[in-house]
């Protein structure tokens, strides 16, 4: 199914204009994550205690609002009190507090068995993450992301040629820190699941970027010396354009579905697929908008030659 026959967009020559597109992107991500002090962490990397409470009915907002109150009064911090789940009679809560065993969650349940004696639930999850523990996650989620960029460039460099490599790491480095910035801007928490659709969102642009790449190899094979640079690249975004649209749009659909369903809760499923949604967006423009024009960028600095140019990835 071919959305765009005989497409013949001119991509790259508006790279200017998607550079100051995605520079003020990321400016005003940048900013956002300033402005906020940071990514909104969750326990998994500070530290804290997770309560799943289930209830024999869905929780009202009446009954939200004295289980916020009840567990304030403890005043182990500022907790994080939300419905989760598609009946919402499940609430979650979590206190960036910990003391020695159980002792915050005894509290909370405690409190709460006793400011709602008509409400009745069961505790379905209790967790507690000390402060170290939450560090070591947060370091090992920094060096996954660290190392799957270097791996992508050994692999994008091996395969075609460091320019290549270099334009698609450049390109990741763009969508991440953009879907942080967003995260960032609407104080969204960052968990390890969160972690997980970033590091999802990393293979699924480079699949992307490479299925142009790829394109541009066959290209020139075929049109040896005919094309200049910035020609062929274009012609290989063009002809890879319906193939772009349906791998992102048959993932789209499949993660709008999953955020449909949990939007009136507060699952982590519902900012999974929130992730993924941005990611995806985000990951289709930057192959087309940036690492293809980075390569004439690149060509400009340090002209390509022409046997590099016949052997884009011949290895």
């Amino acid at each position: 199914m071919e959305f765009f026959k005989n497409a013949n967009y001119n991509f790259i020559g508006n790279r200017n204009k998607a550079f100051i597109f995605s520079g003020v992107l990321f400016l005003l991500s940048m900013i956002a994550l300033i402005y906020r002090g940071g990514p909104n962490l969750s326990i998994d990397f500070t530290g804290g205690t997770l309560l799943l409470l289930k209830f024999e009915q869905p929780v009202s907002e009446a009954d939200n609002a004295k289980i916020s109150a009840s567990v304030s009064g403890l005043k182990l911090g500022s907790p994080e009190i939300k419905k989760i789940g598609s009946n919402g009679d499940e609430v979650q809560i979590i206190v960036k507090s910990t003391e020695k065993g159980t002792g915050i969650s005894d509290k909370i349940i405690g409190i709460l068995k006793q400011d709602l004696p008509t409400t009745p639930f069961v505790v379905s999850k209790a967790e507690v993450v000390g402060p170290k523990v939450g560090s070591e996650l947060g370091q090992n989620a920094i060096w996954a992301m660290l190392l799957s960029m270097l791996v992508v460039i050994i692999y994008v460099g091996l395969r075609f040629n460091f320019p290549y490599g270099f334009a698609a790491v450049i390109a990741l480095f763009h969508d991440v820190p953009i879907t942080l910035g967003i995260f960032a801007l609407f104080n969204w928490e960052i968990s390890l699941p969160i972690i997980a659709a970033l590091l999802t969102l990393i293979g699924y642009s480079l699949n992307d970027t490479i299925v142009v790449f790829d394109r541009i190899r066959e290209t020139t094979k075929t049109n040896p010396g005919k094309l200049s640079l910035e020609d062929l690249i274009n012609k290989a975004i063009n002809q890879t354009l319906s193939r772009t649209c349906n791998t992102s749009l048959t993932t789209l659909f499949t993660v709008v579905a999953i955020y449909a369903v949990f939007f009136t809760t507060e699952d982590v499923l519902k900012y999974f697929a929130l992730t993924m949604m941005i990611g995806i967006i985000i990951g289709t423009y930057s192959s087309i908008f940036v690492a293809s024009p980075i390569l004439i960028v690149w060509n400009n600095w340090r002209p390509l030659e022409k046997k590099k140019e016949e052997e884009v990835i011949e290895a």
